[in-house]
């Protein structure tokens, strides 16, 4: 038999296991029904973490049912020197894969809505990687191939069930945005990826999360709010950059309680407005199409992209540069909203 084929049906077939002690946790997520299954409760804690206690978000699609095996394998090995290598994309034979090592990846077959999700004991030290690289790669990538979603790098804020798009480079500036249109009352719907039913344009996401940098902590005006994210803890993205990973589900603003039926989309720029007036410059759909496929390289590939795109436009985009203070953004961003 083809090596390939084997491991592929050797992954099913451990998908299929229903061992003695088997334990299992299920999430409502960006429009599925997650079930998470392992013979593990640390690996199974990871989940809680990342994914307890958010608002079960429901999409006009029809419902699906994934199921992602999460296996932790006993014993160590030696811990690499920094940072665990980076996750190697691979794929064939109907599956995807990511590999971190030999003892820490992930497989997914999409046709058939699984996943398995492998982990070394001592890995389970660096759950910011596990849970980031390993399981949400499995959620996310599930969730957009088996309900048709387009996937997009950025934020999503709003009030009364519309929601703005905030895009933009990394360290442009969308998690302080973010974070100010939170603790100014708007609905936060995700920080860092943003999940789009084309059809009707609703946005999902999840809220567990934000990620900010000390830089952001002294525009922080609610003395409760800047200590909530100075005591949170530090993390260390692979480019280097240290931000605080505060969890949203502590009670600092209200996290959106369904998908958001998106009004527009911002690309949050780091260049200084000359004055509140010129902060918010609508784009012409030519440029606003341009600068989308250059933002969004991973989403352009996927079905539903040039009908998300094509309902985008006319709802506007535009770029927004820096105001005066982080209140003034959130200012021009209200507007959209108006």
């Amino acid at each position: 038999m083809n090596p390939a084929v084997h491991a592929r049906e050797s992954c099913v077939d451990a998908l299929r296991e229903k061992r003695r002690g088997r334990h299992a946790v299920h999430k409502q997520l960006l429009g599925g029904e997650f079930h998470f299954e392992s013979d593990s409760v640390a690996m199974l804690q990871l989940v809680e973490a990342a994914y307890g206690g958010l608002p079960s978000h429901r999409l006009p699609v029809a419902p699906s049912t994934f199921l992602i095996e999460l296996r932790l394998l006993p014993g160590r090995v030696p811990a690499p020197i920094g940072e665990p290598p980076a996750v190697q994309m691979h794929s064939g034979v109907g599956c995807l894969g990511g590999v971190m090592d030999a003892s820490n990846y992930v497989v997914l077959f999409p046709e058939q809505r699984k996943a398995l999700v492998v982990a070394s004991e001592d890995m389970l030290e660096r759950p910011y990687y596990v849970r980031y690289e390993l399981i949400e790669f499995a959620v996310f990538t599930l969730a957009t191939r088996g309900l048709g979603l387009v996937p997009l790098h950025g934020a999503c804020v709003g009030r009364g069930g519309r929601g703005v798009l905030l895009l933009g480079a990394s360290g442009s500036g969308k998690s302080t945005l973010a974070l100010q249109a939170l603790l100014r009352g708007l609905d936060f719907l995700s920080e860092d990826a943003v999940f789009v039913e084309p059809q009707g344009m609703l946005a999902t996401g999840v809220a567990n999360f934000l990620h900010v940098t000390d830089d952001a902590l002294p525009w922080v005006a609610d003395a409760a709010a800047r200590q909530w994210l100075a005591q949170a803890p530090l993390i260390r993205r692979r480019s280097g950059v240290c931000k605080h990973e505060a969890d949203l589900r502590l009670g600092f603003g209200a996290l959106a309680a369904e998908p958001m039926a998106l009004a527009g989309a911002i690309f949050v720029s780091r260049e200084r407005a000359p004055g509140a007036a010129a902060q918010l410059k609508a784009l012409t759909p030519a440029d606003a199409a341009r600068q989308l496929m250059d933002d969004q390289p991973y989403a352009v590939g996927q079905p539903g992209w040039q009908g998300f795109l094509d309902q985008l436009l006319p709802l506007g985009v535009h770029a927004l540069r820096r105001g005066r203070t982080p209140e003034a953004s959130v200012d021009a961003l209200l507007t959209l909203l108006a």
